[in-house]
């Protein structure tokens, strides 16, 4: 499978995806669940409406984090932009679940690595864990704030029933359900091999630059290691000469980009494909 580390240019054109409405003042009070159960909420769910979009194939997957209390969410989705085009490709953009109050499990805070604005709140405010769930999210602005409402459900389909209750409470907090759009679940096809686009915590990493500095350096030096020997072998092709040849093989010191500029301790030099 190919994979694509997307550069920062790349991403910001992609983030489209974070669909959200802009309100003037604080966030809306939205009451997290009584008695929720992260460990049931665990898992795969289906997105199938959510607030201002025009993605397709959009999931959420929730799973434990590294440390105590942590959690990690994975939305996945055939992307709206690359949706339009020939391209068959995956695209994952995951983010860090806390829970800031132990005692309120379902009042969470994410955050995601391209938001500038730092983290949100990401509440569960109904699900019955088998069937179908709630989620909204508020970042806090200057003097106002973003949000987005999303229903989750297990299966690629939820019950209008199920559906109108959860517009009700969603009303009942003082948020629009018609800002909601529908997310097809059908045509999610990506074929056998697919580009990949991961954009993670670790994607902007110290580490990861480094090691893409070290790479494109490499490049560079094989590049003009070849340049050198081509040039060599017109010239004496011209004049009629031969190369001159020894039994040791030469060395082309290779200007790396790693070289020109000072060693730190957490920058890595051991190689990486990474496509931009």
């Amino acid at each position: 499978m190919k994979t694509i580390i997307a550069t920062a240019l790349l991403v910001s054109y992609l983030t489209v995806i974070n669909a959200h409405t802009y309100h003037l003042g604080a966030c809306p009070v939205v009451e997290p669940m009584q008695g929720f159960e992260m460990n049931k909420f665990l898992g795969y769910w289906y997105v199938i409406q959510k607030t201002s979009t025009g993605s397709k194939c959009v999931g959420y997957n929730y799973t434990r984090g590294d440390e105590p209390g942590s959690y990690v969410i994975t939305q996945d989705s055939n992307h709206l932009v690359l949706g339009l085009t020939p391209l068959k490709h995956q695209y994952h953009y995951t983010g860090e679940l806390t829970v800031p109050q132990p005692s309120i499990p379902a009042l969470m805070e994410v955050r995601f690595p391209l938001s500038v604005a730092g983290s949100a709140s990401h509440i569960v405010f109904a699900t019955d864990y088998n069937t179908y769930a709630g989620i909204f999210t508020c970042q806090k602005l200057a003097f106002a704030h973003r949000q987005s409402a999303t229903i989750l459900s297990r299966n690629k389909e939820l019950n209008h029933t199920t559906l109108d209750t959860l517009h009700q409470k969603l009303k009942s907090f003082g948020v629009n359900s018609y800002d909601l759009s529908i997310v097809p679940q059908t045509g999610c096809d990506v074929g056998s091999d697919p580009v990949d686009i991961n954009i993670n915590p670790d994607t902007f990493s110290k580490e990861n630059i480094g090691k893409v500095l070290n790479k494109a350096g490499e490049k560079i030096g094989q590049g003009a290691e070849w340049v050198a020997n081509a040039g060599s072998s017109v010239y004496h092709k011209i004049v009629g000469t031969t190369e001159p040849s020894t039994d040791e093989p030469k060395s082309h010191p290779q200007a790396t980009v790693a070289s020109l500029v000072p060693s730190h301790d957490n920058i890595e030099n051991n190689e990486v494909e990474w496509i931009p």
